[in-house]
Parts: C-alpha cells; structure tokens; sequence
C-alpha cells in the first residue's frame, strides 16, 4: 500500500489507517474532554455509551513518545468513530478512559 495521497502529502501508518476506517464508516473523530468523548455535533458519550469494535496499536520507529492506540469506536445509537490515545509510559486520562469501554471481542465472550 502506498503512502502518499493523489496529492503526493505523505501519510503515516496510523492516518492511513484512519483513512481506510472513514471508508467503512467511522466518519466522526472523536475528541476527549471533560472525561467524556465528543462528536462533531457536539454529543457527549460516557464509556458505557459505547463499544470498541476495533484496536489497531502503533509505534514510533524512532521515537518512542509516538506509542498510540487508534481506536474505531461504535455507540449505542449506531454513530461510529476513530479516538488515538497514547500508551504505555505516555497514556493519558483517555487511556484510564478507554480501560472502561467495552470491546466487542469482550461481548462476544460474555455469551
């Protein structure tokens, strides 16, 4: 796969990613504040509201700072999204957050 856009702008492995989970759907990015996400409407979702449906985890070939997690999100009302966190030595309170969404693999366990 190549990284750069029509454009010629290159692209990283984690805007790649995110490029290819617009195409399937998860078109809001979302924004943590005040310990809840947000939409680009403006919707507040609590970690309950919503399911993580898929993980993907990068690493910083030369700088170890840029350890993220790009998470697509789904809520309980359908609405579904991307949200990047640090891990490890860099998490942040959207990493503590994160820990309380329940992933769809988890779900699929419960049964």
């Amino acid at each position: 796969m190549s990284n750069t856009e029509d454009s010629g702008a290159y692209l990283t492995p984690l805007s790649t990613k995110i490029k290819e989970l617009e195409k399937k759907g998860f078109d809001q990015e979302l924004v943590f504040a005040n310990g809840t996400l947000k939409d680009k409407t403006g919707k507040t979702y609590q970690a309950t509201d919503l399911k993580i449906l898929e993980e993907h985890r990068f690493e910083g070939e030369s700088d170890p700072g840029s350890m993220s997690i790009l998470y697509a999100l789904q809520s309980n009302s359908g609405v579904k999204g991307t949200v990047v966190t640090a891990y490890g030595t860099y998490a942040d309170e959207l990493a503590e957050f994160m820990v309380d969404v329940p992933s769809e693999r988890e779900a699929g366990n419960a049964n």
